[in-house]
């Protein structure tokens, strides 16, 4: 997705406009460019100076048949003049290319919500693909949303007439048509999308001039014809901010910016080793055009080759990387345990999707909780952090950057497919607030103890070559200080305390757990981590405003936990763990504090809805 900057003036920062937001959907066929209108929607939006959230939504299929409800690809756009925190829960107004668009989206459409239809798409033939037996535009059966339909294809084949295109290649510009409407219908310039066709077709440029021709034909649309229902300019004003410079990030790109900032601020090259695999892929994309800052990246054979090869860019001298999603993470898991063996710094980035085995390969879930904990052979303990947003992904990247190079050994790093693929502003960081954890190697001349430890209980980082320090390294188990293989009963015994101690030493350096919203103690805590964060907090919000004493935690390690956790939730009568998985976080919480945590539980591959939070609440309190 292209990105957009807006610098916030000291003036914006002190705007009191109209609270409001408004929620988009745009759906069609997986062939349709629904993603790229959404995100030229969402650089226009941020360009506005609005506040967002977005929830692209992609099919599972890599090429479902045309027009089927299997390839119905959607993205969802909440934007507006207050804080937003999620995608929303339900869109105001849809926009359907197809009958399987509409068939697949509509009974999320708020009652009295806006569909504007393509009713040049609604042929027998699609029709019938989509599952109806008559079409829905001309019966009642939408008779409680407000429909606009119109011949959308048609209308971008007449605007494109000029410029000569084959009617496959002009239909291809309907997506730009319909941005075009929706740029007039909340008071967008055109000229950032202009200038951007005009550079990605720079080698095309009869096909910039037909997009571009399309999109002004659609923005004219609006302009000049009286199309009826809810189909009006409205202008969503800017929302208040802190003054500087932002930009619109997704959880991918936040991540690729935090390793490369993680691995300056330790004055470490890195290395990242991948292997494509839905929703992880993006962040291979990103980190491969960063290569100005020292970054080697490297697509493998496999999964395994990739770990490998970053646990052997760290035993190197590199800060090693490697990323994946569920599956990839189960095929790294024996490598895994080899880096906390030999004890060398990894950092591991599991964007999780439905599962298990290949599962939902496009849809979000935070069902890999357990295998990050405990998902390895053996007591291998390593440090695990979650990212709550896509702006949040930055932090945590430079989080388990040190805590990789801290404790000497991997940290795995959760986010999920809502956070890589959503975007939202992110206010650029001044780099010189943040503390510098540079690494110091072992030098010729030091005492030859691979494995002895210092104050964190870490082992010394050792360069291949460096004179006089030659070692033995591998997955056997070690002799405590010299690392030379040893069996014996009493050395495992104490090399297993000393991995699972420097773990369990970060709580020392983490910060103490804090309450996002709401009382330190009361009647009921609600404690999320992960994508969850927007859904609880605006639901924890809304039970404060109505005057229930509800608190909101949200948890960034998870691994150790906080060392105020266990007294800060022992401070409430209720517990709520709202968790897009079966009630890993609650088990975890049970196990660990002696709570009775109750969970909140949604595995439909979808985020939660803040409405569902809101029932949850009401119910605990009940």
């Amino acid at each position: 997705m292209a990105s957009a900057s807006h610098l916030v003036t000291e003036q914006e920062s002190r705007s009191h406009p109209p609270a409001e937001a408004m929620v988009v959907r745009f759906a069609g066929d997986s062939g349709d460019g629904m993603q790229l209108t959404g995100g030229q929607f969402t650089l226009s939006t941020a360009l506005a100076g609005n506040d967002l959230a977005t929830f692209p939504d992609f099919p599972a299929e890599i090429r479902a048949p045309q027009g089927t409800t299997f390839g119905v690809s959607a993205f969802q756009i909440n934007f507006g003049s207050t804080a937003i925190e999620t995608a929303g829960d339900q869109p105001d107004v849809l926009v359907a290319m197809n009958p399987a668009a509409l068939k697949v989206n509509v009974a999320s459409l708020r009652e009295g919500g806006l569909i504007i239809a393509d009713e040049g798409e609604f042929t027998p033939r699609n029709l019938a693909k989509a599952g109806y037996d008559s079409n829905p535009l001309d019966g009642d059966s939408l008779a409680k949303w407000t429909l606009v339909k119109f011949n959308i294809s048609q209308l971008t084949l007449d605007a494109v007439k000029p410029f000569g295109l084959g009617n496959k290649e002009a239909l291809r510009c309907k997506n730009m048509w319909t941005l075009g409407l929706a740029l007039w219908m909340f008071d967008r310039d055109r000229a950032p999308i202009v200038d951007w066709l005009k550079t990605k077709f720079a080698k095309a440029p009869e096909l910039a001039e037909a997009n571009i021709a399309a999109l002004n034909a659609g923005h004219a649309y609006g302009e000049t014809v009286e199309i009826g229902g809810q189909v009006r300019q409205h202008h969503v004003a800017a929302a208040p901010a802190e003054p500087g410079l932002y930009r619109t990030v997704t959880g991918a790109e936040a991540l690729a910016l935090g390793l490369v900032a993680g691995a300056e601020l330790a004055s470490l090259k890195m290395f990242f080793g991948g292997y494509p695999i839905t929703p992880a892929s993006a962040l291979l994309h990103h980190l491969s055009r960063l290569k100005e800052y020292g970054i080697t990246t490297f697509q493998a054979e496999d999964e395994i080759a990739a770990i490998c090869a970053s646990i052997g860019a760290s035993y190197a001298g590199q800060l090693g990387v490697t990323s994946s999603s569920g599956p990839g993470i189960a095929l790294k898991t024996e490598a895994i345990g080899l880096a906390v063996m030999t004890e060398l710094p990894l950092v591991i980035v599991n964007s999780q999707r439905g599962g298990p085995s290949t599962g939902l390969p496009t849809k979000t879930e935070q069902s890999d909780l357990y295998q990050a904990v405990h998902g390895r052979n053996g007591d291998a303990p390593l440090p695990v952090i979650a990212a709550r947003s896509p702006a949040d992904a930055f932090d945590c990247a430079i989080e388990a950057c040190r805590l990789a190079v801290r404790t000497m050994g991997p940290v795995m790093l959760l986010t999920d497919g809502y956070i890589a693929n959503a975007a939202e502003p992110w206010k650029v960081p001044d780099m010189g607030t943040y503390a510098r954890f540079p690494v110091k190697f072992a030098q010729e001349g030091d005492a030859l103890a691979p494995y002895a430890r210092d104050g964190n209980g870490a082992r010394p980082w050792i360069r291949p070559g460096t004179p006089g320090l030659m070692h033995r390294i591998g997955g056997i188990e070690k002799n405590p200080g010299t690392g030379n293989i040893d069996y014996s009963p009493a050395a495992h015994a104490e090399m297993t305390r000393q991995r699972a101690e420097k773990v369990a030493r970060l709580v020392d350096t983490i910060p103490a757990q804090e309450v996002c919203a709401g009382p330190t103690s009361g009647r009921l805590a609600v404690v999320g981590w992960g994508s969850t964060f927007g859904p609880i907090h605006q639901a924890v919000r809304r039970a404060n405003a109505a005057g229930k004493s509800v608190a909101h935690i949200h948890l960034r390690h998870i691994a150790p936990f906080p060392a105020n956790l266990g007294e800060l939730l022992r401070g409430y009568e209720r517990i709520l763990v709202p968790e897009m998985n079966m009630g890993q976080l609650k088990t975890l919480l049970r196990d660990q504090f002696l709570v009775d945590a109750k969970p909140l539980n949604k595995v439909s591959g979808q985020p939660f809805r803040i409405a569902e939070i809101d029932a949850a609440i009401d119910e605990m309190l009940a």
